[in-house]
């Protein structure tokens, strides 16, 4: 019998019982990420230009959770890279390449890599959290850039970058809430803006971005917890909608909201990971589900699951911030979660 997904509703497939297929990769996944952009003349590198500030902080954190991030030289060029990024037109935002135009997802994209490579002297902090606070919208929403489209993701990076920067009263942090609480649905969940039907990686934006200003009481933290949990399926992998096929993306955003609202415990650990493990490249890498190839996002949201399993001994990533546990200790970050206090 096999579910919707392709899976045997017994969660078995029978590469799960090769114990060399689990096998984490080390090696393999370390080689994969340090020659991702070898070929720079290749179709997918240029359809992906557009996608290049994401890459790098997918790359760059998948990295520090594998604790290889140890290229200097690197270092020095990556941050020299982001800089030439920033968008001139604005007051301080940084596009998702050179030349391109500055937008929010981006901005905090930059903001997280320089956090992690301790990068912060040169930032016009001033800059950025003016671009970030002038993209705040009447209804409290944020738009993602001067085109003006809202979502919670823009909410969220908003919050997020403003509070590594230290300016949330820069903001209607109230107006804020009560928009994303308006995004809320009937079963507990977060859709992308009001009236739009639930998806994890939303959820996990919406749940997030209450943790960073203490909202979180008004949530049902039992009703959400159970919508994410039933995002399981037969396989172990997590979908983010009712009836989508599984995907290693959601092995993230759904376990660390999981975790920010104290349920993580409600899901079958063992499996989730076994599905991330058999989604593993031979040559290196994560697909989005076991089977198909590889790449630097799944990637990166496989190892942070993982991580968060605390399993293959990876670094520690914090849930909220999605930035390494000891990236948010040096820069004495608030903490969020009491989970995290030393």
């Amino acid at each position: 019998l096999m579910s919707g997904d392709g899976y045997p509703l017994d969660g078995r497939d029978k590469a799960q019982d090769d114990k060399q297929t689990q096998e984490f990769l080390w090696e393999k996944h370390d080689h994969y990420l340090r020659h991702l952009d070898d070929d720079k003349e290749s179709l997918e590198y240029m359809m992906t230009e557009h996608l290049r500030m994401g890459g790098i902080y997918w790359g760059v954190s998948a990295m520090a959770l594998l604790r290889r991030l140890n290229d200097q030289q690197r270092r020095d060029e990556i941050i020299d890279w982001i800089f030439r990024c920033r968008d001139s037109k604005t007051a301080g935002g940084f596009g998702p390449n050179v030349g391109h135009d500055a937008d929010i997802t981006a901005t905090h994209y930059a903001l997280l890599v320089l956090c992690i490579y301790d990068g912060l002297e040169q930032l016009d902090r001033e800059g950025v959290v003016a671009f970030i606070a002038g993209l705040q919208q009447e209804d409290g929403s944020f738009a993602g850039d001067r085109w003006g489209e809202v979502d919670v993701r823009f909410a969220y990076c908003a919050l997020s970058s403003l509070t590594i920067l230290d300016a949330l009263d820069r903001v209607n942090v109230d107006a804020c809430v009560d928009w994303i609480l308006r995004c809320m649905n009937y079963e507990g969940a977060f859709g992308p803006v009001p009236m739009a039907e639930s998806h994890a990686a939303y959820v996990f934006c919406a749940v997030q971005a209450l943790a960073l200003v203490d909202a979180l009481h008004a949530v049902d933290m039992d009703r959400l917890g159970w919508w994410l949990c039933e995002r399981q399926t037969p396989s172990g992998g997590f979908n983010g909608r009712p009836e989508k096929a599984p995907d290693v993306c959601y092995s993230w955003w759904i376990l660390s909201a999981l975790v920010t609202i104290d349920r993580a415990h409600w899901i079958d650990m063992e499996k989730l990971g076994d599905f991330i493990a058999l989604a593993q490249d031979q040559d290196g890498g994560i697909a989005d589900r076991p089977g198909d190839v590889p790449d630097v996002f799944h990637t990166f949201f496989g190892l942070a699951g993982l991580s968060l399993m605390r399993r293959a001994d990876l670094a520690p990533i914090h849930c909220v911030y999605a930035l390494p546990l000891e990236v948010v200790h040096r820069m004495q970050l608030p903490v969020i979660l009491s989970m995290y206090d030393r």
